[in-house]
């Protein structure tokens, strides 16, 4: 696949497995009318290629008791490094994800909490670096993720 050119079929076979990653050759074949072996060549390409980088599950955070999402905006001292904001971030168990940014603001990290007290909790504890200089916390009301 060079420069990772994919058709029609390629792009239906992703969709297939992004709405269910458990989903076999065999159900997938009949959908884009291919054969088995050739479904299976086609999602191997896409795996050596690194189009498809893994299968992975969706939980329903909520039901685990991780029912508050937030986003919060941290500004650094000017000699932090894009490391340190890294590390300290990651080693925080809530946050999600971490996405250093240019601009006004030096990251913005996503965090999954139990309840408020905990969101303030978490908060406290990025600005406990040391280095964090300001913080603003948006929280999530609802979302949508695009499948593809």
């Amino acid at each position: 696949m060079p420069g990772h050119e994919l058709d029609e079929t390629d792009h239906h076979l992703l969709r297939l497995l992004q709405a269910d990653g458990r989903r076999t050759f065999s159900e997938m074949a009949p959908e884009v009318g291919l054969s088995v072996a050739a479904v299976k060549r086609r999602v191997d390409r896409m795996r050596e290629s690194g189009v498809i980088t893994g299968f992975t599950v969706q939980v329903d955070h909520a039901k685990l008791g991780w029912g508050i999402e937030a986003f919060t905006e941290l500004r650094y001292a000017g000699t932090t490094s894009v490391k340190e904001i890294l590390a300290s971030a990651s080693r925080t168990p809530e946050v999600q994800a971490v996405f250093t940014i240019a601009g006004d603001l030096d990251a913005l990290v996503h965090m999954r909490v139990r309840d408020i007290n905990h969101l303030q909790e978490v908060i406290d504890r990025l600005r406990g670096s040391g280095k964090v200089i300001g913080t603003r916390t948006l929280m999530v009301l609802g979302s949508w993720t695009r499948d593809d």
